[in-house]
C-alpha cells in the first residue's frame, strides 16, 4: 500500500516498523509564511513628515503646544519657550479696546529702554488676553489686536519689529480667576516673554 496521507509515508512505516513521520510539507510552509511576514512588513511605506502634515490638515503642534501659537520647530528658531523676565511689565486693556491707555503707555516706554539694554534677548513675545466676556473667536481677534497695538507701539519707539512676535490666547489664559470686574481688569492685557537664543 503505498500512500502518502499529509506526509505520513506509509512505506517508511512498513519498512523500519516503527512509525515515522516524514514533515516534508511543514519547511515549505515555514518559509511560506516567513515570505509572507516579509512582504506585509515590507510592504509597509513610513510616511515622510510632509505626508503626515497633509494628514493633519495642515495643523501641527502649535494648537496644543501650551499656547505659544507655535510649534516646535518654530519656537526652536525663535529661540525655545519665551519665559517671563521681571524688566517686562504686562499692559491692561479697557473692555472691548485695543486702544493703548495712558499707563500702558509708560509701560511700554520702560519696556522699550530694558528691550534695548538686553541685546541677549533675541525674540520677544507679546501675549495677547482678553476676559472670559464675548466669544472664543471675538477674544481671540481681540487679544491679537491688543498685543498687535503693543507691538506697534514698541516699534514707534525704536524696538526693531523683526525682534517680536505677536499671538493671542483670547480668554483661554486669565490672569485672575473670577467673574467680575475685579478679575477681568487684570485679564485684558498683553504680556511680554523672551526667548534668549
Amino acid at each position: 500500500m503505498e500512500s502518502n496521507l499529509g506526509g505520513f509515508d506509509m512505506r517508511s512505516q512498513a519498512r523500519s516498523g516503527a512509525a515515522r513521520r516524514s514533515f516534508a510539507p511543514f519547511p515549505q510552509l515555514v518559509v511560506l509564511m516567513a515570505m509572507v511576514s516579509l512582504l506585509a512588513v515590507g510592504g509597509c511605506k513610513k510616511k515622510s513628515a510632509a505626508e503626515e502634515d497633509d494628514l493633519s490638515g495642515g495643523m501641527g503642534d502649535s494648537e496644543f503646544s501650551g499656547g505659544t501659537g507655535m510649534g516646535d520647530d518654530e519656537a526652536g528658531a525663535y529661540g525655545g519657550e519665551p519665559e517671563r523676565v521681571r524688566e517686562l511689565g504686562s499692559i491692561y486693556f479697557d473692555y472691548d479696546s485695543a486702544s493703548i491707555r495712558g499707563d500702558a503707555r509708560t509701560t511700554l516706554k520702560a519696556n522699550a529702554q530694558a528691550i534695548e539694554g538686553k541685546s541677549e534677548w533675541k525674540t520677544i513675545t507679546l501675549e495677547g488676553h482678553t476676559d472670559e466676556r464675548g466669544t472664543e473667536e471675538y477674544n481671540l481677534a481681540l487679544g491679537e489686536q491688543r498685543a498687535n497695538a503693543a507691538k506697534q507701539y514698541l516699534t514707534d519707539l525704536g524696538v526693531p519689529a523683526s525682534r517680536m512676535i505677536t499671538v493671542s490666547f483670547g480668554e483661554g489664559s486669565p490672569a485672575v480667576q473670577g467673574h467680575d470686574e475685579s478679575a477681568w481688569r487684570w485679564n485684558r492685557r498683553v504680556e511680554f516673554k523672551v526667548s534668549r537664543r
